[in-house]
């Protein structure tokens, strides 16, 4: 190439520049491979592995799964972007196992509201106003969180739908899934080898195919996946209404002494889906909420617009000169639905698509998560030569059981609101009244005493909504897909005529902390194999069912064990008979009831060794 400045004496030599890489090469569709495609005719044929249809937790963690894997897919969600709206929050410990398996706990925590700070559930008139009571959920209570410590290393935290769906869409992406947006899903069909699905471009207003193994629709509450294939459903829709609002207010001076993520708002006309009360929930501390407020599913709904939405939110929050700035509002319906099966040849459906509740107890989204755990593994096997195509039957056999179980749960707890029957509200005519009755809780009379006990009684019935431990880690499955174990001779019972019970087996994505129904009652132990007591702790319960199993050896190392009576000022610890393992020295230290100290470990009080060793 000649100079182009051959005058200045500028180019003795010719420097060839760099070319410019804007990594298309990384991102394009590969000419072969799991994500192809060609025109026959007039119509366009893309092909990969699997197609997701919808980019909520369920798709979108679909997506990000079978990446992860290595299996090829599309994901494709009718909408421009994810979700618009904060939705769901709570993400359990369950949950954020699952996310530290694929390596992005950290980047969920960066943008998530603290364990620490989700404690708290507040029921007052108003924020500014009168404070009821409260409790520690989200097993941030002492008794509690030891349980949650023990179980799993993560722990739960609050994070909106809007922050968690780009997370995931995003390491999908960057882990090999084609996200396609804007792009709708229309109808499939399937046979032998694989589903074809016809899907729209909303841009372009083009239609064309998209050929694949297999077809996972996430497409949520209304999913028309799960219609297609005419999924066997139980309960209703849109039982009852409710309306959303979220604004923008600073109330640190109200809530950062007491930070909480839901505030109940027992209060005139603050009617949330039937549950007598306006919920405000933060979305991020302490200045972006989300407010509940119910109506009448049966009449029609209400119309709003900024001021009388602004109305709303000064009066839940007790403030009538608020600074509010109204970001939005939406409907929605209480739904109390669930698929009983939850395939159809090469179709699969997963999350809302195929359990559909109100948000009591926070279980819609993390299970929507664990759901697509369980299938994407399931279908990289079968991909993979793995494992033979039976094995995604099981995905329905596992899953199923824990989509009624969830629903039927969260019905429950949003129908257990029983403070406005036990404040005696119900029939007050005016706001007079009600204030009138409310107070009274605090009066020095027998009236006023045990409508103080009613309320603390309505309290703890919140704990099985909201310390829901043993459902939030309690899954266990039941299907072909469980390798039987081998019992040793430690869970044969006494009787020798009884049937010989089995520990609860683990499958890959699941948590096994249960008895399966098949196993004979009589072979369960009835006490403590650690302390002799028939008080079974609420974490043991969680782990392990309504009866304590005995533990079985975790090598061949330490196979026969016995233990002793743990009465107090007594060794509780197991001993062994033969080599000692990793297990037996870990619990080999003996208590001293003379110097109160563990020989060879720290001083502790009887008191604290024995409910340790009870309910670990």
């Amino acid at each position: 190439m000649a100079c182009p400045f051959p005058a200045r004496g500028a180019c003795a030599t010719l420097v060839r520049m760099p070319e410019f890489d804007d990594g298309l090469t990384e991102t394009a569709l590969p000419s072969t491979g799991p994500s192809t495609s060609s025109t026959t005719g007039s119509d366009t044929v893309v092909e990969t592995d699997v197609l997701v249809v919808g980019s909520g937790p369920a798709g979108a963690s679909a997506a990000l799964f079978l990446s992860s894997l290595g299996i090829g897919n599309i994901m494709i969600t009718k909408y421009r972007w994810t979700a618009n709206t904060p939705r769901a929050h709570i993400t359990n410990q369950r949950t954020m196992e699952i996310f530290r398996d694929l390596g992005i706990e950290d980047q969920v925590l960066a943008d998530a509201t603290p364990h620490e700070l989700v404690g708290d559930t507040v029921f007052c008139t108003t924020i500014a106003g009168e404070e009821i009571g409260r409790i520690l959920t989200w097993e941030t209570h002492p008794a509690r969180e030891g349980d949650a410590r023990l179980a799993s290393p993560s722990l739960t935290v609050d994070i909106p739908q809007t922050y968690l769906e780009p997370i995931l869409v995003k390491n999908a992406t960057q882990r090999g899934t084609q996200s396609r947006f804007s792009t709708e899903y229309l109808s499939h069909t399937q046979d032998a080898d694989g589903v074809s699905t016809r899907v729209l471009d909303r841009v372009t207003g083009t239609e064309y195919t998209i050929r694949s193994k297999y077809l996972i629709g996430g497409d949520g509450a209304r999913s028309q996946v799960a219609a297609d294939i005419g999924l066997p459903m139980e309960g209703a829709m849109d039982i009852a209404g409710s309306m959303n609002i979220t604004f923008k207010a600073d109330l640190t001076h109200l809530v950062g002494h007491r930070p909480s993520v839901l505030y109940w708002v027992l209060q005139p006309g603050s009617n949330v889906g039937g549950i007598g009360a306006g919920l405000v929930r933060m979305v991020r501390p302490w200045n972006e909420w989300l407010i509940v407020w119910g109506y009448d599913i049966a009449g029609e709904p209400p119309q709003l617009d900024d001021d009388a939405a602004a109305e709303i939110v000064r009066q839940l929050v007790g403030v009538d000169d608020l600074d509010v700035e109204i970001t939005g509002y939406s409907l929605w319906g209480n739904n109390q639905m669930y698929a009983t099966h939850l395939q159809s040849g090469r179709v699969f459906c997963a999350g809302d698509a195929v359990h559909r509740h109100p948000p009591s107890n926070g279980l819609g989204s993390n299970t929507s998560v664990q759901d697509s755990y369980n299938l994407a593994w399931k279908i990289a096997a079968v991909l993979g030569g793995q494992a033979a195509p039976s094995l995604l039957d099981t995905y329905s056999t596992e899953r199923a059981p824990v989509a009624e179980q969830i629903v039927l749960r969260a019905n429950k707890s949003g129908g257990e609101f029983r403070f406005m029957e036990v404040l005696g509200v119900l029939d007050a005519e005016t706001p007079e009244a009600m204030q009138a009755a409310i107070d009274e809780r605090k009066a020095n009379t027998p009236a006023g005493a045990a409508k103080r006990a009613a309320l603390v009684e309505a309290m703890d019935l919140k704990h099985y909504e909201f310390n829901a431990h043993g459902v939030d880690m309690g899954q266990f499955y039941e299907s072909a897909a469980i390798v039987p174990t081998v019992l040793p001779s430690l869970w044969t019972s006494a009787t020798p005529s009884s049937t010989t019970s089995s520990p609860p087996s683990r499958a890959r994505g699941s948590r096994t902390s249960g008895w399966p129904t098949s196993t004979a009652t009589s072979a369960r132990p009835t006490t403590s194999p650690r302390t002799g007591s028939s008080r079974w702790s609420p974490a043991s319960r969680a782990r392990h069912g309504p009866t304590p199993p005995r533990r079985w050896p975790r090598s061949s190392a330490c196979r026969s064990k016995r233990w002793s009576s743990g009465r107090a000022g007594r060794s509780s610890t197991p001993t062994t008979t033969g080599p000692r393992c990793a297990a037996s020295r870990s619990r080999a230290r003996s208590w001293s009831a003379r110097t109160r100290t563990w020989r060879g470990g720290r001083r502790r009080s009887p008191t604290t060794r024995h409910g340790r060793w009870a309910t670990r």
